[in-house]
């Protein structure tokens, strides 16, 4: 597999995959407009490094998006998005990738991670088996308008 910096060019090869995904397997409702957004806005973000992981064929396997966030005594990493596609899950390319962007954001001068990720099984075991733990003094709050 080749990892290497995602670019804004990067969007139309990645779109696909992350609508038939999140639609598919997460049983959302993205569309090409508002996954381009998405996309769109996390790449263009102030300090944004994102990966994205391609066969020998060049395909696209995956890839993980995020941004660098200061604090006043640390520099974190927030990451957004890692996505694998679903036929090529459970082949170690998910941990590869989330290893290549642990390695770079630490030689980038991260002194940590962050995300949020769904409460479910499939979620816990993955970041439990490489090393992420629940916060115990942050909580996610929501108001919803509707």
């Amino acid at each position: 597999m080749n990892i290497r910096d995602m670019n804004i060019d990067d969007i139309k090869r990645v779109i696909d995959l992350y609508i038939n995904y999140y639609n598919e397997i997460e049983k959302s409702c993205w569309t090409e407009k508002t996954a381009y957004k998405r996309i769109h806005q996390v790449l263009t973000i102030e300090d944004s490094y994102s990966l994205i992981m391609e066969d020998a064929e060049n395909k696209v396997v995956g890839f993980v998006m995020g941004y660098f966030k200061q604090y006043d005594d640390i520099l974190g990493y927030c990451l957004e998005e890692i996505i694998i596609k679903y036929n090529e899950q459970n082949k170690g390319f998910g941990r590869e990738l989330l290893n290549e962007i642990e390695k770079r954001v630490v030689e980038k001068g991260a002194s940590c991670i962050e995300l949020q990720a769904v409460n479910d099984k499939m979620h816990s075991y993955f970041y439990c088996k490489a090393g992420y733990l629940n916060s115990d003094s942050f909580v996610n709050k929501v108001k919803w308008f509707a």
